[in-house]
């Protein structure tokens, strides 16, 4: 038989139970549309928190600590490379060690974290004059206990021109300008990584004022905290520690926390660059450790942070900075589960959103049985002028493609339109609470292909005991059928 009278004569046969097969074809077109509903909502949940994780600029970020600092903790794990009994010191993050991993391949960045507790007044406080007194710490090669801090009162003390707020400072480089903290902030990024410029929470500018926290921006403050200043002539890495006021204007507010508040930074209420805290040469914890051990009391720092050229070569650099001898840790470490998560979730919902076609499989099943007994004296007759076995299969199964093809089709059509209906729900809502609007609901062109293929495939699968009953009718029987 030719396939233009095969397709002709299926088309026929389709449309002289139009009722029947139209609510088959409904039917499957209910049921991939319900398949390509529950899937793309499951791929567009993982989009969006790849995309907010993404932005965030955690994805190729990788957080660098020293094997000596010796928490516990994500990066304590069975794969870092663990200190061996009687081996040599382990490395400390110091100024060596930060060019050393920026010339690992791959690495486009190399910043050291910096937090520390600072006192902050608006307005201006005269340049690095010590308030409330003069911490001295030196720590020669053999520390000794007189070695101990002593306090030198101050004999005059500026006074602050406005009411001091205890808070965290945070460094942040230049690359953190893309994270979606700052995408609906009130003012703008740094101006550039030197700029004596700052960005405050919303938090602490209430604390600066409650009435009118946007009113800090454009203004001056003073961040008065501890500097690290080397004593002269030392050869051990003595230093002393003296209170060091740094001006800088606000020059934006940002409501959320950075980075998802996943870093230790993110919490803090002022933020500076990088950049410029280096040359205000800020005590940090790690500083300590010198004074602590018999050690050189070198600059070191708590952690570094290394910014990837792309999130794909994070495993390879955490790999070669492994073997440097440094803890590592990425956000990709933290995603495997999360991942694993998503894939699960979507096969689930693959299942449950296929349910409703294979039952509409059952409906092309009856549907083409049906068909079989009300065609049994026709089929008869095809059979008697010379059609084949395989002539009659081939008929019944392009009739179970038709209604597949088409029940696909126009259940992509549905599909599509209930998604546009999720995400404009869902803006809408988000609109409604203050919040920027985002996209829940994904549909890729690959799924789209895959419903298609799958509604048409089952059904040619529906079509096989329809086909298979009509071919072994036996013709004399047929034709003698009422």
């Amino acid at each position: 038989m030719k396939a233009g009278d095969l397709l002709e004569l299926a088309g026929r046969n389709l449309r002289e139970s139009i009722l029947r097969n139209s609510l088959t074809t409904a039917g499957i077109s209910i049921g991939v549309a319900s398949l390509l509903t529950t899937v793309a909502l499951g791929i567009g949940l993982q989009e969006l928190a790849n995309r907010h994780i993404g932005q965030s600029g955690l994805f190729d970020t990788v957080y660098v600590t020293s094997m000596q600092d010796g928490r516990g903790g994500p990066d304590d794990d069975a794969e870092q490379p663990k200190p061996k009994q009687g081996a040599a010191p382990a490395k400390v993050l110091d100024e060596n060690a930060r060019q050393l991993v920026s010339q690992v391949p791959g690495v486009s960045s190399v910043d050291p974290e910096v937090r520390f507790m600072g006192d902050v007044r608006t307005g201006t406080v005269t340049a690095n004059a010590p308030v409330g007194g003069e911490v001295t710490s030196s720590t020669p090669a053999t520390s000794t206990p007189e070695a101990a801090p002593s306090v030198t009162p101050n004999a005059a003390s500026a006074p602050a021109p406005d009411a001091s707020h205890a808070t965290f400072v945070a460094a942040l480089p230049m690359s953190s300008r893309r994270d979606e903290a700052f995408e609906n902030m009130k003012g703008h990024y740094f101006s550039r990584a030197t700029a004596a410029e700052a960005i405050v929470s919303n938090r602490f500018a209430k604390e600066v004022d409650e009435k009118t926290p946007g009113s800090i921006v454009g203004k001056t403050i003073t961040v008065q905290f501890a500097s690290r200043e080397p004593l002269p002539g030392s050869t051990s890495g003595g230093f002393s520690v003296v209170r060091k006021n740094e001006t800088v204007t606000v020059v934006g507010l940002i409501e959320s926390e950075p980075f998802g508040g996943m870093r230790r930074i993110s919490g803090a209420g002022i933020f500076v660059p990088t950049a410029i805290t280096e040359g205000w040469n800020v005590l940090q914890t790690s500083d300590f450790r010198g004074v602590a051990t018999d050690a050189d009391a070198q600059k070191t720092y708590p952690a570094l942070l290394v910014q990837v050229a792309t999130a794909g070569k994070v495993p390879e650099v955490q790999e070669a900075i492994k073997k440097l001898g440094f803890r590592t840790f990425s956000i990709l470490d933290a995603t495997k589960g999360l991942r694993r998560f998503f894939g699960i979730l979507d096969i689930f919902l693959g299942i449950f959103g296929s349910l409703a076609l294979i039952v509409a499989s059952l409906a092309i099943i009856n549907t083409l049985i049906m068909s079989v007994l009300e065609r049994t004296r026709e089929i008869g007759i095809m059979k008697a002028i010379g059609a084949s076995d395989g002539d009659v299969k081939t008929l019944f199964f392009t009739e179970a493609g038709a209604m597949g093809l088409v029940g696909g089709f126009f259940g992509v059509l549905l599909g599509l339109g209930i998604g546009a209906l999720i995400n404009f729900g869902t803006n809408l809502y988000l609109t409604q609470h203050h919040e920027s609007p985002d996209q829940v609901w994904s549909s890729p062109w690959w799924l789209v292909l895959f419903v298609m293929a799958f509604s048409i495939g089952l059904s040619f699968i529906a079509g096989l005991y329809p086909a298979a009953r009509a071919a072994k009718l036996d013709p004399v029987q047929a034709l003698r059928y009422e």
